[in-house]
């Protein structure tokens, strides 16, 4: 699994469905107030404003559709992100341009940019909403602008400002909680962040009825790499594996650090034979000369997660008791609710 521009690593991609899932409510709010804003100026713009703000809208609900499905998660909000701008954009050049107090709006969706992508993910959605603002304020009244440039240098600089202060807060913020959620040694989620993701996947199956995999790995006999090497040598080889899971796994897999030497992947809408295909593509790849022995449950059901991990440890206990260095499947649940 690679980084993107928009994200360096799944740890970003979590971040990003995270704030996704955070920002969804408030988005709509404010999408209402804007629409409200319009209805209500109605008499002087006309209601024909309204119908770009809508599909500014459907982008998101067409990308939130298809996240969990996605490998690249951060290209669909990013499109989605730039479709409502142009939408918006469409609804400030149709209520009349640098006429109107509107314009401004196009500074709206600029405070999301930090909470979801890379910086340079930031800067691009900042050149894009300059961007639209100078095409819409000249192809709407370029004499309106030339004969008063503070019409386009004051929503121009709102822009700039909202990017400028929205991004060091949200630096400052990423920071706090990724000293919660992020395992120090290793770089991966723990066992906080799984507690936050599986409830998310748990609605998301009950509502699509996708599958979902957990493969619980252990590292056979690392005792004696620390006992051996050295405990400096045993992080090594922690960080290196959890390099490993990182870089062989799809990009909506996730990766937790749950023990020790003890890992946890989540499988979203994966069946019992790909998940089997992932591990044994992860076992091969253990770096250290290291083995690792592996249970894996999957669900096609509603079902509590809990027991669904409890069952994964079951199969890991099952797979060491017949000699290690081997993947054990727990049986599907007979009794699905």
């Amino acid at each position: 699994m690679t980084g993107s521009w928009l994200c360096r690593d799944d740890i970003d991609r979590e971040r990003l469905l995270d704030m996704e899932e955070r920002i969804r409510p408030v988005r709509r709010l404010a999408m209402g107030v804007l629409a409200l804003a319009l209805l209500v100026s109605s008499p002087w713009l006309g209601l024909w404003t309204l119908i770009p703000l809508v599909g500014a809208s459907g982008f998101f609900v067409l990308a939130d559709s298809r996240l969990a499905q996605s490998e690249r998660p951060e290209y669909l909000m990013f499109g989605a992100w730039v479709g409502s701008e142009v939408m918006i954009a469409v609804a400030v050049a149709l209520s009349g341009g640098p006429d109107v107090a509107t314009l401004s709006w196009i500074a709206i969706p600029v405070v999301t940019l930090s909470a979801r992508f890379s910086l340079r993910g930031v800067i691009a959605g900042v050149g894009i909403a300059i961007g639209l603002l100078v095409a819409v304020a000249f192809a709407s009244g370029a004499q309106q602008v030339l004969d008063n440039p503070t019409v386009l240098i004051s929503p121009l600089s709102l822009i700039v400002a909202v990017a400028i202060l929205s991004t060091a807060l949200m630096r400052s913020d990423v920071q706090h909680r990724g000293e919660a959620v992020i395992d120090p040694l290793t770089g991966m989620l723990n066992r906080k962040a799984l507690s936050n993701r599986v409830e998310e996947l748990v609605q998301q199956s009950r509502i699509t009825g996708d599958p979902v995999g957990i493969i619980l790995g252990d590292l056979d006999r690392f005792k004696r790499v620390n006992d051996s090497q050295g405990h400096a040598a045993g992080d090594a080889a922690l960080t290196d594996v959890a390099y490993t899971l990182r870089k062989h796994l799809r990009a909506f897999d996730l990766a937790y650090r749950v023990g020790g030497e003890e890992f946890l992947v989540l499988l979203p809408d994966t069946v019992s034979e790909e998940a089997c295909e992932v591990i044994e593509r992860l076992r091969a790849a253990t770096p250290h000369g290291l083995t690792c022995s592996a249970g894996l449950a999957c669900w096609d059901f509603l079902e509590d997660v809990e027991d669904l991990i409890g069952r994964a440890d079951e199969a890991l206990y099952l797979a060491k008791a017949a000699g290690r260095n081997q993947l054990a499947e727990a049986p599907q649940d007979p009794n699905p609710y």
